[in-house]
């Protein structure tokens, strides 16, 4: 297989405590894996994984679904902040929502 030249942007969604999410973050500090993390989104502002992404310099969101009228709302928004981020790649890493169809189709191919 041949590797990419440059980094693939990588979005991680997580909702705990963010040991996949270190995992990840291991292997890319390494070059193990060729990805730049961009962004990690949590639909909880409490999760662990958001300070270790902090703390690794990666910037992070939190999309509540207490926030939004319905699962499309959500959705929306969640849609929202992964693509602030522009990923080459949607890791989920421990993310406890089930995702639309929708969401779902947005990232074929790169989730």
């Amino acid at each position: 297989m041949t590797r990419p030249s440059a980094p693939l942007p990588v979005v991680v969604l997580v909702s705990g405590y963010g040991s996949n999410l270190q995992a990840i973050l291991d292997r890319a500090a390494t070059g193990a894996i060729p990805v730049t993390l961009s962004g990690v989104v949590s639909d909880r502002p409490e999760a662990e994984a958001l300070k270790r992404a902090r703390d690794a310099g990666i910037a992070t969101e939190v999309v509540r679904a207490a926030e939004h009228p319905d699962k499309a709302d959500f959705d929306a928004a969640l849609i929202g902040a992964v693509d602030r981020h522009a990923p080459g790649l949607v890791v989920l890493a421990g993310f406890m929502r089930i995702l639309s169809p929708a969401f779902v189709r947005h990232y074929e191919g790169r989730m």
